[in-house]
């Protein structure tokens, strides 16, 4: 039976999802968008619309496990405590659903999909593109990052470190 997982590349103004399903390590394509948030809107808004696009994937496509990206190192600390902020809601939505979570930092990604940690975008995007046989790069990049994401996320919450 495959694994459905939900992948998600956090971020405040857009956070990309993904849903693959795992056959052992055979990934199949189910769906992947953003939640895209206005600048225009306050900031609580914003964060409810991330809540509630990550509770609607949820309910939408069932997945058995959520694989997040980690917080990684930001230059700007406004741009750092809003994607901070973000991850809080869209965790408080995957603990609401009672599902299971890894979270995988940016080098675990490109090196499991691109077998190299320094991988560029547009290299993660056609690998993401062959892997899941589609017949174009998906995109924005933060929606192809949430595949990647799931992929890389879902072997490892098949497969646990102890």
């Amino acid at each position: 039976m495959p694994l459905r997982v939900l992948g998600i590349d956090p971020g405040f103004d857009r956070c990309g999802l993904g849903v693959v399903d795992l056959q052992g390590a055979t990934p199949t394509w189910v769906w992947h968008g953003c939640v895209q948030t206005s600048a225009k809107d306050d900031f609580s808004t914003r964060l409810q619309q991330i809540r509630d696009g990550v509770t609607m994937a949820i309910r939408v496509h069932r997945p058995a496990a959520v694989a997040v990206e980690s917080l990684f190192f930001q230059k700007n600390v406004t741009t750092a405590l809003q994607v901070g902020m973000a991850r809080g809601v869209i965790f408080l939505a995957i603990a609401d659903a009672k599902l299971p979570v890894v979270e995988i930092t940016p080098n675990q990604v490109k090196q499991g999909i691109s077998g190299y940690g320094g991988a560029d975008k547009k290299q993660m995007q056609q690998m993401v593109q062959r892997l899941l046989k589609l017949s174009a790069p998906p995109t924005p990049d933060d929606a192809a990052d949430a595949l990647a994401i799931a992929m890389v996320g879902g072997l490892l919450a098949r497969h646990p470190r102890r």
